[in-house]
């Protein structure tokens, strides 16, 4: 017994040895970081008060709203160095010259837009894909255009990871729209064009609405219904977006 008790100990010792050498090779924490990175940091409690603080604290009342801004993990949508302040009230750099929106401008515009479960969306300026995945936590599919490439690129890969299988990302001019897969339920435009793009408009169900900021350097939030009479618009409130571009003519 006392062989076996040595030889036991002594495979001990060397599984031990083998071990702190891994760790050694491998940078501190490698080891237990899971697959996804979504489960790397628990945002959740951040992301509670956020919802509390600057949306439930203002004026979103919808509960579909609320809810999938709980549930949608702003972090996965920021680029690394901003990821401390992935749940400030502030719009935060992505590359390319273009923003992630500030979490109440997302949850203003989803609410402005009245989607329900049954909608078929459009989102023009997919940027970092997070109003999307906001939107797809209700509707029941998200079409998105991004005219900067790798942008559309990154956004679809995160989308694709997060499990959101019912948004679809490409890249174009999203002042023409999706026009083979109209007619929209609601169109969300996330950059500033200078005026209403007309295919968008044209791309609406009737019923539907459009949410869209419009303006050069002072911008308001617009919200248009259209009926079969004609088309209704609402001046609410001002916004800073950039701007809406559109490829070469």
């Amino acid at each position: 017994m006392r062989r076996w008790g040595w030889l036991l100990l002594a495979t001990g010792l060397v599984l031990v040895a083998v071990l702190v050498g891994t760790n050694r090779v491998w940078p501190t924490g490698r080891l237990q970081q899971p697959a996804s990175p979504a489960a790397a940091v628990d945002d959740s409690a951040a992301r509670a008060r956020m919802v509390e603080a600057q949306l439930r604290g203002r004026d979103i009342r919808d509960r579909r709203v609320l809810e999938a801004m709980g549930r949608v993990p702003r972090e996965r949508f920021v680029p690394e160095p901003y990821r401390d302040a992935a749940y400030g009230d502030s719009p935060l750099p992505i590359g390319y010259d273009q923003t992630i929106s500030q979490p109440y401008i997302v949850a203003y515009m989803t609410q402005a837009a009245r989607v329900d479960p049954d909608d078929t969306v459009l989102e023009i300026g997919t940027g970092s894909g997070y109003q999307a995945a906001v939107l797809a936590e209700i509707a029941r599919t998200v079409y998105s255009v991004e005219i900067v490439a790798p942008l559309a690129e990154r956004a679809e890969s995160t989308l694709r990871q997060l499990g959101y299988t019912n948004v679809h990302v490409r890249h174009g001019d999203g002042y023409l729209g999706w026009p083979d897969k109209a007619p929209f339920d609601a169109v969300l435009v996330t950059a500033a064009p200078d005026h209403v793009p007309e295919p968008l408009i044209e791309q609406l169900a009737i019923g539907g609405r459009l949410v869209v900021p419009v303006g050069d350097y002072e911008q308001e939030m617009r919200i248009l219904t259209k009926t079969r009479q004609g088309v209704t618009e609402e001046r609410t409130i001002p916004v800073r977006f950039v701007p809406l571009t559109r490829k070469p003519r």
